[in-house]
């Protein structure tokens, strides 16, 4: 059997890569991405790695030809950018894949998507998959995942064998966005606890997101054509959990708040700025980052539970943990990120 990951050279993308390499179960490993020194890498170990982009329809064609299944990571998930390029590496790349793989006979189709597209500005407590969506979603990041999964949804539909998943926040070992960003801030001096300091948030070690792929890849058809939602089934106070990070790295969290409100205008202004100047850079602080910072957000996971087996394994804590001993010896741990 062989497999095809896409981002294999992103944080999640490269964690599965190193799981499958390291169990053995496929015959090959596909793995793909625009990281050249994190493919070569992934190649010594073992996968044959092929650099390329999946905007183009006929690399895609030639990469799917040779697999068995996919697992779809690739995607561009910063919260700042044009929507054409968000449009490009979520949804024309999804599209391409889907067509490949339809074509080529694929058995499965994994997608991770995000629970992003749940973000209405408000605390939201045990989201289900089928809760209702906000009318306008928060950024292009989710207003582009969300189409792309519902390519999926439809190619179920149409006979393939599809689902998706929806990992919240994941960290651990490889992380470059999330608790680099807040370590980023915090050296700055620019990190300020946004809002009552009170946000309880559901958080995913990569590990158990590789987990939930796994199980995934080997999913009863009962469970197929669906979205999970996937976390460590442990909901934090967010700013506690920063905090106790930081003091592994022998930081110490800035205490002084900022009002949700004041916030929000600030990143409003911010973004206004970036948005007339036409500049590329992400703004140092956006909506959609003062959003996850101030507001609460827990998830469901019974069904990813019931029907995919899914159990986390790793904690929040050793996450952290995870993620601070790696953190320790990287080479660019100075922040400038």
């Amino acid at each position: 059997m062989k497999i095809l990951v896409t981002g294999a050279t992103g944080f999640l993308g490269k964690r599965l890569t190193e799981r499958l390499l390291e169990e053995k179960n496929f015959s090959t490993i596909i793995a793909t991405g625009r990281n050249k020194a994190v493919g070569k890498e992934l190649a010594s170990a073992g996968a044959d790695f092929v650099a390329g982009d999946l905007e183009n329809a006929d690399f895609v064609h030639d990469i799917v030809k040779s697999a068995d299944l996919i697992v779809h990571t690739a995607a561009l998930s910063s919260p700042w950018g044009k929507y054409q390029d968000f449009y490009n590496a979520n949804v024309l790349a999804t599209k391409n894949l889907l067509a490949a793989a339809r074509k080529s006979g694929i058995k499965r189709f994994i997608n991770i998507s995000t629970p992003s597209i749940y973000f209405n500005g408000k605390d939201r407590f045990n989201v289900k998959e089928i809760d209702d969506l906000p009318e306008k979603f928060s950024n292009y990041y989710a207003a582009t995942k969300f189409e792309a999964e519902k390519l999926v949804t439809q190619a179920f539909a149409e006979g393939l064998e599809t689902l998706s998943l929806r990992p919240r926040a994941i960290i651990g070992r490889g992380d470059f966005t999330i608790m680099p960003r807040l370590l980023k801030a915090q050296q700055s001096g620019k990190l300020r606890i946004i809002g009552n300091g009170k946000t309880i948030a559901d958080l995913s070690s990569a590990a158990n997101v590789v987990d939930a792929i796994l199980l995934a890849i080997h999913a009863q058809p009962q469970a197929l054509g669906k979205a999970y939602n996937i976390t460590n089934g442990t909901p934090v106070k967010l700013w506690e959990y920063i905090d106790e990070v930081f003091k592994k790295l022998n930081l110490t969290l800035n205490h002084k708040k900022m009002p949700y409100y004041m916030a929000l205008t600030l990143a409003s202004g911010l973004e206004f700025i970036s948005k007339i100047s036409k500049s590329q850079q992400e703004p140092p602080l956006t909506k959609q980052g003062v959003g996850v910072l101030a507001k609460s957000c827990t998830l469901d996971i019974s069904l990813a539970r019931n029907l995919l087996g899914y159990q986390p394994k790793q904690s929040n804590d050793e996450a952290a943990t995870e993620f601070v001993d790696w953190w320790k010896i990287q080479d660019d741990n100075t922040f400038t990120l």
